[in-house]
């Protein structure tokens, strides 16, 4: 596994505000439920798969049963972050039905559903109904299941995502983002009725690694 700073250095601020983000998401469960999660970013320059990663192995270090699912179709990454195979995963499965083709990983009650080969229309699959019920099989397994996806503004599959999970985390890249480009992701958020549970902020300065906050 790589760059997984709850892993390398489990005591620095970084991983301290990925401990943070996921007792806000507890919180968040007593309100409404909240097994499936979207992890997405505004635009392509935040790091929204190791983010996803990193709170993925603190969630499960915590004792919650994880199941991580790579939606990114067009370019995965968590297969290369938690050195996975990725001959079958998401992308086989939504075709083939059957059982998922999850894979551990070296953190217990952490699993991995990869992306599996890239699909020439990853819309095609995305419909509306069988990702409905591929989310449902899933939560079945697990305390959370949390989903990457393509940022919001880039191709319209995160907006697919959206309208089926219980709840979307948006990251901004400090420094990066513009704020027009998050404001954008909120309103497509918003049009596809998603519960947009925070917006946390990466990369801010000085000891506050990861930093949420509304967006106005």
């Amino acid at each position: 596994m790589t760059n997984l700073i709850t892993i390398t250095d489990p005591r620095s601020a970084a991983a301290e505000a990925y401990q943070s983000l996921r007792t806000n998401l507890e919180f968040s469960r007593l309100e409404q439920p909240l097994h499936t999660v979207l992890v997405t970013s505004a635009d392509g320059t935040t790091d929204k798969s190791n983010a996803l990663a990193n709170l993925a192995v603190v969630m499960a270090q915590a004792g919650d049963r994880v199941i991580l699912v790579d939606g990114d179709l067009r370019r995965p990454q968590q297969h290369e972050i938690f050195g996975l195979a990725n001959t079958k995963g998401l992308a086989t499965w939504l075709v083939e039905n059957g059982a998922p083709p999850l894979q551990k990983t070296s953190i217990d009650n952490l699993q991995v559903l990869t992306a599996g080969p890239v699909a020439a229309n990853p819309i095609a699959l995305l419909s509306a109904k069988r990702l409905g019920e591929a989310l449902a099989e899933l939560s079945s397994q697990a305390d959370y299941v949390l989903c990457d996806a393509p940022p919001v503004l880039a191709v319209t599959d995160a907006a697919l995502w959206a309208s089926k999970v219980d709840g979307v985390v948006l990251l901004i890249n400090a420094g990066a983002t513009k704020r027009e480009h998050a404001q954008r992701a909120k309103a497509v958020l918003e049009k596809v009725r998603a519960r947009i549970v925070g917006a946390v902020l990466l990369n801010a300065e000085k000891d506050a690694a990861m930093l949420g906050y509304q967006l106005g």
